[in-house]
C-alpha cells in the first residue's frame, strides 16, 4: 500500500497541487474539522458511492489515524483504483481544517 505522512500531504496541499482527497471518517469526525478541499464519504458507505470516485484519478485517503483509511485503500486498490494512505491520519495533521 502506498503511504504518505500528514506532513508530506500538507505540503502538498499547501503547494496547490490539484489533489483529489478522500476522507472516511463519520460525520461527527468530520464536523470537528476538514482538510480544504477534501470530499468526505464515510467508510460504511464506500462501496455504495464509488460512482462518485474516477478511476482514472489517483485518491489520498484519510481518517482519523490512518487505519480506516488503511482499509479504504485496500478496498480500493482491489477495485482497480490507484490511492495512497496518510499515515496517521487527522491525528498527525497539523495543517489548516475547514
Amino acid at each position: 500500500m502506498k503511504e504518505i505522512s500528514a506532513k508530506e500531504l500538507a505540503e502538498k496541499v499547501n503547494a496547490g497541487e490539484k489533489l483529489q482527497l478522500i476522507d472516511v471518517r463519520e460525520d461527527f469526525e468530520v464536523a470537528e474539522g476538514i482538510i480544504p478541499g477534501a470530499h468526505h464519504i464515510p467508510l460504511g458507505e464506500l462501496p455504495d458511492r464509488l460512482d462518485e470516485l474516477d478511476i482514472n484519478k489517483h485518491y489520498f485517503m484519510i481518517c482519523r489515524s490512518g487505519g480506516r483509511s488503511g482499509k479504504a485503500c485496500t478496498f480500493l486498490n482491489g477495485k482497480g483504483y490507484d490511492v495512497t494512505n496518510m499515515t496517521g491520519g487527522m491525528l498527525d495533521w497539523e495543517d489548516k481544517v475547514e
